[in-house]
């Protein structure tokens, strides 16, 4: 069997799957739709949160970033797994006991305000509808390669599917759909790793084949791939970027994507769906664990897809002897079809030079630049090929990969959905409306958050790692301050948390779109992938812990300069505190 007819069996096997599953589990209530009728168990729920949590940018992007990052890379690893545990312990359980069903709902009440709820519901929709940009392109990288498609065709089919069991199924189907992309994804990131691993080092656990003997040379594998990163030219693949201005981004980006995640709705509203507060804690820790299952293999296959790539190109171990680019692996050639890897002859030798400019060898040998151009997002996708796995290894990968994307997908546009129908047109404009209407309402809004993000997934501003961590710091500097001052202060009114929030969007987006480029013409945009006229040389995917900070201050300040906290709501705050059964704080 061809490896293109195969890799539709396992997805259309999956895809299969997922909408049965959401004909099976159909919401048939705004309960079930919005937190699955509080009836998920504990471990069930760590399963979906898990997949919920990996995206297409954990399982396609992270990987391939820390393989041309090296160590600066190990940011997403820190501040995604550190914003986790944020997350489950500061507010997860708090949130579940005030009993709602909606971020935005919360801090509504909390702040005792509609307009804090409705800007609320504007910083939600802005994070969310960014960080659903990555997970589409995610879809869209994937179809390309492994459905030989275009990457739009990709991109529409993958919306359907996501239109088909998320529309019908709301968080009940939602949950039950991630927990068999879960097994998916897991599945299809570990065993490439575990083949990989064994074929360079014969360690079959990656995390330890990572610190292991490079089989071929018998040196460590970490210190062979620095020897051949630097005699290209690249910085070491286990040191930092000395520059101070390098050191500040590390360290205010991981902050970024730390208090990001605390405050990303899809996986909040994850713990609202168990049945008590201890449920939401329980289901926080197994959801940990089944996190750690990818995220201590994603650093091995990070090193070891770079060293492959690069024994691809140079297989002497030379590289003054780099491949002739007629006698390039197939891998190679499969993926050029999709564009996202390409090759421009500069000397016109016919071999493929792979450098960082600047490199020694280069200037020795009179190479005229860089030829090869490799889309970060390709290489976990490409590595099975890369290493001449089996045919069925590719097509689970695509799976996983596809699998991955989907799930968060899927909790976004719900967060999405519950913002419009339940905070917006329930919450402010009709009141009154029947459940009945306002189930209609929810699955209409999600319809239409997939149209908008399958269009502005067809020309994302940066590939699916960059796109999410924009999005992650959007939530850094709107949501997760409000809710942190919601929860453990009783003294930031409703005009602190409304002025604390505007003032983290704006900063944040403003800044965002300055260090981009995008207010520009283009052809124009001066400060696009530079820290030119930046802040500092503070970068766009680290300024949300700055604009925490800001969101923090301007809060404080408006709140010690107008009318205190009313009472009842100080006894608010002291309940959802005080640690009793799921719902004592407001009858839930």
């Amino acid at each position: 069997m061809d490896q293109y007819t195969l890799n539709l069996i396992v997805v259309g096997a999956t895809f299969a799957l997922y909408i049965g599953i959401a004909i099976w589990a159909r919401a048939g209530s705004t309960a079930e739709f919005y937190a699955a009728n509080r009836g998920v168990h504990p471990i069930t729920n760590g399963m979906a949160t898990a997949a919920d949590w990996m995206s297409a940018a954990s399982f396609i992007s992270m990987a391939g970033l820390i393989a041309v990052l090296g160590y600066d890379g190990s940011a997403y690893l820190m501040g995604w797994t550190g914003g986790y545990v944020l997350l489950a312990l500061l507010l997860a359980p708090y949130l579940r006991k005030f009993g709602k069903f909606t971020v935005p709902e919360f801090i509504g009440d909390r702040f005792y305000s509609p307009t804090a709820r409705l800007v609320a519901v504007i910083c939600l929709i802005v994070a969310s509808v960014t960080y659903v940009i990555g997970q589409m392109t995610g879809v869209g990288v994937a179809f390309s390669r492994f459905l030989e498609v275009e990457v739009s065709t990709g991109l529409y089919i993958g919306a359907a599917v996501v239109f088909l069991y998320a529309v019908l199924g709301g968080m009940k189907g939602i949950t039950y759909t991630q927990v068999a992309q879960y097994i998916v994804l897991i599945t299809a990131y570990t065993i490439p790793a575990i083949f990989i691993s064994l074929q360079l080092t014969g360690n079959p656990i990656p995390g330890l084949g990572l610190f292991s003997n490079y089989t071929p040379t018998g040196e460590p594998l970490l210190a062979r791939l620095n020897e051949v990163v630097t005699d290209l030219g690249f910085r070491e693949y286990t040191s930092q970027d000395p520059a101070p201005s390098a050191v500040i981004n590390m360290t205010l980006f991981t902050l970024s994507l730390m208090i990001g995640t605390a405050g990303l709705p899809h996986v909040i509203i994850r713990f609202f769906t168990v049945p008590r507060v201890s449920d939401a804690r329980i289901s926080a820790g197994w959801a940990l664990v089944f996190i750690a299952l990818l995220y201590l293999t994603a650093p091995a296959v990070a090193a070891m897809a770079r060293l492959n790539l690069l024994d691809t190109i140079y297989p002497n171990g030379t590289a003054e002897e780099p491949i002739a680019y007629e006698d390039r692996a197939d891998w190679i050639r499969n993926w050029e079809v999709t564009g996202l890897i390409s090759f421009d002859d500069l000397n016109g030798d016919g071999r493929i030079q792979y450098y960082s400019e600047g490199a020694a060898i280069a200037q020795e040998r009179g190479w005229e630049g860089n030829e090869l151009t490799v889309n970060n997002d390709i290489l976990v996708l490409a590595n099975p090929e890369i290493a001449n796995l089996p045919s069925w290894v590719i097509a689970l990968v695509a799976a996983g990969g596809l699998a991955a994307a989907l799930s968060t997908a899927a909790g976004l546009l719900l967060a999405i959905s519950g913002a419009v129908s339940h905070d917006l047109i329930k919450g402010r404009f009709n009141p009154n409306i029947s459940e009945r209407g306002e189930l209609m309402a929810a699955r209409i809004s999600m319809a239409v958050a997939i149209a908008v993000a399958t269009w502005l997934g067809l020309n994302p501003p940066g590939f699916a790692a960059q796109t999410v961590a924009l999005a992650f710091g959007l939530a850094a500097a709107t949501i997760f301050p409000a809710l942190m001052m919601g929860i453990f202060t009783k003294t930031i009114n409703d005009k602190g948390a409304v002025a604390g929030m505007l003032a983290g969007l704006v900063f944040t987006v403003v800044y965002i779109f300055l260090h981009k480029g995008w207010f520009f013409v283009p052809g124009t945009n001066q400060f696009e992938d530079t820290i030119s006229g930046s802040l500092f040389g503070i970068q766009s995917t680290a300024i949300g812990a700055v604009g925490a900070m800001l969101n923090f201050a301007v809060a404080y300040f408006v709140s010690k300069s107008t009318a205190e906290t009313p009472d009842h709501i100080k006894q608010l705050v002291e309940s959802v505190r005080v640690p009793r059964g799921a719902g004592t704080a407001t009858d839930h």
